[in-house]
């Protein structure tokens, strides 16, 4: 089934996503790994254009500091949207607390983007794959998925929930098949893994799409104007 994008009017509107490894594009060298900002463009027609800034290793601190933020400025205008998804780095001792400064650099994003006459999206990390003897998922993001529910309420920011939504994703497959949505190759297997690699965290290219579908599904639900259909 193809996806299309239904836009309020037939002007070009930049997508801009701001984040860490889970979203960010990669070289061919490393493939099949991608983010799921990586697949995002496949969902979209013509009139949106996907502007992937994520970077690997960035919390919503490093990202700012290290003027991956500052790209971003110099390009996003009004009616544009930014999406903004961190957590997985913030969780670093040099990282973010989450209710104070975690939430403060977030505020940063979406002050910006607003002055940019830009719509700021908020996004929680999505889950690792990590399941308990029980096969239940567990939660490795501490509180920073409850920051960013909270910001979003604080600041009236759409707030897309990766964090629930790839939690449902991988239970319904469980401990095992959820492994096709990762990184997993054993020795000999994959050409750029020759030494085999059980990665929880980074996405196969199917992964990557699966979860962009989730995205692309709440911003249906949510109504905003970069509304997908089937």
């Amino acid at each position: 089934m193809s996806k299309h994008v239904l836009l309020k009017d037939k002007a070009k509107v930049h997508l801009f996503l701001a984040g860490d490894s889970t979203v960010a594009d990669y070289p061919a060298s490393q493939a099949p790994m991608a983010g799921w900002g990586q697949m995002l463009g496949a969902f979209f027609s013509d009139e949106v254009v996907i502007q992937n800034e994520a970077r690997c290793g960035k919390s919503s601190k490093s990202f700012i500091l290290e003027g991956h933020f500052q790209r971003i400025v110099g390009k996003i205008g009004n009616g544009d949207y930014l999406f903004i998804q961190f957590g997985h780095n913030d969780e670093k001792p040099d990282g973010t607390e989450p209710f104070t400064t975690f939430q403060s650099f977030l505020s940063q994003y979406i002050d910006m983007a607003r002055q940019k006459g830009a719509t700021p999206v908020l996004v929680t990390p999505v889950h690792r794959r990590r399941f308990d003897e029980a096969g239940r998922l567990v939660n490795t993001h501490g509180e920073y998925p409850a920051a960013i529910r909270e910001l979003s309420e604080l600041r009236q920011v759409p707030l897309i929930d990766l964090c629930a939504a790839t939690e449902g994703l991988y239970q319904s497959l469980g401990p095992e098949d959820s492994k096709q949505l990762f990184v997993w190759f054993t020795p000999g297997e994959h050409q750029n893994y020759p030494e085999g690699v059980e990665d929880n965290t980074h996405f196969s290219e199917y992964g990557a799409k699966e979860v962009a579908r989730l995205v692309i599904e709440r911003i249906a639900d949510m109504g905003l104007p970069l509304t997908a259909c089937m």
